[in-house]
């Protein structure tokens, strides 16, 4: 499955790439024959019909798509878009020179058509690749189930396994279906799931759900959901569908277009009716007004924008990809320059998903008890409940134990006997160290072979040590925030965007240090991917939201937000398929350069426009009077559109 998922985005892809080689041929050949049509005209002496059929080859061969997109949107009650102004215009164009006494403007009418078809190619590689594949979600579906059936374990698709029945789970193997484990103990790798690098211990009467990793002991566990309903059914299910959800912000031009054409259309057929009505000799004045009219429309084709805007987007997209920020199409980068509120998942996101030790609080109070056999010569108390630690965990896979050995590194050559090692599934592990018996773990371990222990003020993931059963202290292990986080938050205060919020499937007490530490307006903590989601969805109601995440968790998120943006370095491809904007360098503070782009870039977008707009009207004024010619409107348009273009090329400049 998911390899027909990739071939279909890459059928999709190559499609796409087709389609945009095949415009600029169509353009290149149009150019051709457009110089061939001149040549002709100049060189033949032929009718008004002739001459249109000649200049008919390439104007059909530019603009037969416009025209066809013009009929499409009068038979869907669309017509008022930017391709029926295109088509009326230059058929307006075409139509003139049989008007008594009027000269004949085809390589205008081609010239028009053309300008429109550059515009719409800048477009489409401004838009890019479609991201719309989400193949690499497939890391997280199951493949298979070992199922006990009338005392054997089968090995069958999870599809066949009903409610209720029992499975067994191995070390390394992914957790199938959810359900809930009846015998055995161990730890679960939820990465793929809540994002959370830390494994959660899970025992019997525990639930369990799909999508997981089982790292440690084989558990069997009694479903609770068939495969369609189990939690990783569900979260590919969110993404292919959130996609549908999510408005697409339509581009200016066609936003633009609708107001423009009706009022442009109008004004045409009124300036070709009224007077001479008005004049009283309707048959004489009429050409003059109609010529005047087409001129209008003509004159009036918005070619400056059609092509500048576009530009101006690529020209913003361009810059951004050289700061590490890929956009990945023109509606996104105008979606993000409006963004209210950014909405963060925590870890890998704002933290580095990396766990450090944090704190190490010694119980002084039992020192004399312990043996000093191992212990001589490592300085404070601090240093030795580490030194401890270190050699228990010496030879465990769990991120935590891998904090304990960074922390302590001397540990591998300071010469301890270290035997006896043995890991507790759930709860720990436990050494000889010397002739010290030393226990590190959680609170469960130190209840199980009773040790007093007591809590720590910290939040975060707490080892507790025993030795020789008394109380040593314990050590605080947290997930290390990233150091420009703090200044992605300010950045974004700064511009004026003050709902920052953070989601995590974090404990509760970690998740309000962090948005204390961050300064963050909200947060809410122990979430699984759809809970994202229906947050997500309650604050679209504020306004326009941009999420930014890192893992395949949040790749429904991603796709439910206005603007989804993935950290890209260290993100899961899910994540960076399902996203509109990817951050290369994993820097939260990224966001608000981003956010800047946009919001640069649409601003040089709008000069163009009112630059554009307010010449045209003063040559419409100049054409209505009878003062402007074809060519001074042409000209108009071309000398705007090549300013508007130069003006395009700042986007390209991030400051």
């Amino acid at each position: 499955m998911a390899h027909d998922h990739e071939h279909i985005h890459e059928h999709h892809h190559h499609h796409e790439e087709r389609g945009l080689k095949g415009k600029l041929v169509v353009i290149i050949a149009t150019v051709i024959l457009l110089v061939a049509a001149v040549i002709i005209e100049k060189k033949c002496n032929l009718k008004t019909w002739q001459l249109l059929l000649v200049y008919l080859v390439p104007y059909l061969l530019t603009g037969w798509e416009t025209l066809k997109e013009a009929v499409e949107g009068l038979v869907h009650g669309d017509a008022f878009n930017e391709h029926f102004l295109m088509s009326i215009a230059t058929i307006g164009a075409l139509c003139i020179g049989f008007l008594p006494g009027a000269e004949t403007q085809f390589p205008e009418a081609v010239f028009v058509m053309l300008f429109f078809q550059v515009g719409e190619l800048f477009e489409g590689y401004a838009e890019g690749k479609s991201k719309e594949s989400i193949s690499h979600l497939m890391d997280i579906r199951p493949d298979k189930a070992n199922v006990e059936r009338e005392g054997n374990l089968l090995e069958v698709s999870p599809e066949e396994v009903k409610v209720g029945e029992v499975i067994v789970i191995r070390p390394g193997e992914k957790v199938p279906l959810d359900g809930r484990i009846i015998e055995g103990a161990t730890s679960l790798n939820t990465v793929a799931l809540t994002g959370e690098s830390v494994p959660r211990e899970a025992g019997a009467g525990d639930e369990v759900i799909s999508g997981c990793v089982n790292l440690s002991g084989a558990i069997k566990v009694r479903t609770t959901k068939n495969f369609k309903e189990s939690t990783a059914s569900k979260i590919i299910d969110l993404v292919e569908n959130a996609a549908e959800k999510k408005s697409r912000s339509e581009t200016f031009i066609t936003r633009f277009a609708r107001i423009y054409t009706p009022i442009v259309v109008c004004a045409a057929v009124l300036l070709a009716f009224l007077p001479p009505l008005l004049s009283g000799s309707f048959s004489e004045s009429f050409p003059t007004w109609l010529y005047r009219a087409l001129m209008f429309l003509v004159v009036s084709c918005p070619c400056a924008l059609v092509i500048s805007v576009p530009l101006t987007f690529f020209g913003g997209i361009g810059g951004a990809s050289r700061k590490g920020i890929l956009i990945k199409g023109a509606s996104y980068m105008d979606i993000l320059s409006k963004v209210k509120t950014v909405v963060f998942d925590k870890t890998g996101t704002l933290t580095q998903g990396k766990f450090a030790v944090e704190a190490v609080h010694p119980d002084t109070c039992k020192d004399s008890s312990h043996s000093q056999e191992c212990h001589q010569g490592h300085g404070s108390d601090s240093k030795r409940l580490l030194h401890l630690a270190a050699h228990v965990e010496h030879f465990s896979t769990h991120p935590i134990a891998g904090a304990l050995r960074d922390a302590f590194p001397q540990e591998a050559t300071d010469g301890c006997q270290v035997s006896e090692i043995e890991e507790i599934a759930g709860k720990g592990a436990k050494a000889r160290i010397g002739n010290d018996i030393v226990y590190a773990g959680n609170e469960k371990l130190m209840e199980s072979i009773g040790v007093k222990w007591h809590p720590c003020h910290h939040a975060g993931t707490i080892i507790h040590i025993a030795v020789n059963g008394d109380y040593s202290g314990h050590i605080v292990i947290n997930d290390q925030m990233k150091e420009d986080s703090a200044k992605a938050i300010s950045d974004l205060r700064s511009m004026g965007i003050t709902d920052t919020v953070m989601l995590t499937g974090d404990r509760e007490e970690v998740a309000r240090q962090i948005a204390g530490k961050l300064n963050l307006s909200e947060y809410h903590s122990e979430l699984m991917p759809a809970d994202k989601v229906r947050i997500v969805e309650q604050l679209l109601e504020k306004g326009t939201l941009a999420f930014v995440g890192d893992g395949i968790n949040d790749a429904p998120v991603l796709a439910r937000a206005d603007v989804g943006i993935a950290m890209g370095a260290l993100g899961s491809d899910a994540a960076i398929e399902a996203a509109d904007v990817v951050l290369m360098d994993d820097k939260p503070s990224r966001i608000a350069t981003a956010i800047k782009i946009a919001r640069h870039t649409l601003s040089i977008a709008r000069q163009n426009i009112w630059f554009a707009i307010g010449v045209k009207v003063a040559v419409l004024i100049l054409a209505t009077l009878g003062i402007a010619t074809m060519w001074m409107a042409v000209f108009a348009d071309v000398g705007v559109t090549v300013l508007a273009v130069l003006n395009a090329m700042r986007a390209l400049r991030v400051r």
